[in-house]
């Protein structure tokens, strides 16, 4: 871990434990340097890292200002499409269309999900980059099959797939597999995500599938760690008595 690293780690867990509240100052570049003992570009660098990362404002003539730095909770049990969770956890959010092409499915990623039975058949490949409360948070692959969904338009990707899917196209969605694993940010993690050498992204893979049983949607989507939190209500299967 570098030293702008380690300052980085340092403050952002003070923030979340709270020893710095929303409002208050963080140490200043000079503060920093002195305890630390590193230069004063090192500690400039961390605080632009929390920049980033929406913990701190810089203010001139201030310094770094706390501010409400939240993270979102996905419902990893609830089948909710994107713009329905952001509506019900009140976020200002704002979706970027990246890519909407034709391509085939990348099986591999999904083999996980579907006891390696994926084939690579035609598909329309939507990469869309979720920014919240003014900064980037998500990158949302999804692979559509095209003989259940001949087309999808930009005004589509750019709004909700399952209002399309469901309130034009009239399909059926009824349950969705997931999985949620920890890996390395890739160079497109770094460059969409606003990432750092040697992060990590949250990645959900999922497989929705219709009453009828098709599975027509393959979704790949990559999480900052910093603002991700897994979410479920689990509960105790309760036995049934057997009579004698």
């Amino acid at each position: 871990m570098g030293k702008f690293e380690r300052i980085y780690h340092d403050l952002a867990r003070d923030i979340d434990e709270g020893k710095y509240g929303v409002g208050d100052l963080l140490p200043s570049e000079k503060k920093l340097t002195e305890k630390y003992n590193v230069s004063r570009e090192t500690a400039r660098k961390a605080l632009a890292i929390l920049t980033d990362r929406g913990y701190i404002q810089r203010i001139m003539g201030k310094g770094s200002l706390v501010i409400d730095h939240k993270r979102y909770s996905i419902p990893v049990s609830s089948l909710v499409s994107y713009k329905e969770f952001a509506e019900s956890a009140s976020r200002d959010t704002q979706t970027e269309l990246v890519e909407l092409e034709d391509a085939l499915l990348p099986h591999v990623p999904f083999q996980a999900l579907s006891n390696g039975s994926v084939e690579q058949v035609p598909v329309t490949h939507i990469m869309r980059v979720r920014h919240m409360d003014g900064a980037p948070a998500i990158i949302d692959h999804d692979y559509i099959i095209k003989s259940v969904v001949p087309e999808i338009s930009r005004e589509v990707a750019e709004d909700s797939l399952y209002h399309y899917f469901e309130g034009e196209l009239g399909l059926n969605i009824v349950s969705s597999a997931k999985q949620i694993t920890i890996e390395q940010a890739t160079p497109n993690d770094a460059k969409y995500l606003n990432l750092h050498a040697g992060e990590y992204v949250a990645v959900t893979t999922s497989i929705t599938v219709l009453e009828d049983g098709t599975a027509f949607q393959y979704t790949i989507s990559r999480h900052r760690t910093d603002k991700f939190r897994y979410l479920d209500f689990a509960h105790r299967r309760q036995e049934i008595p057997v009579s004698e």
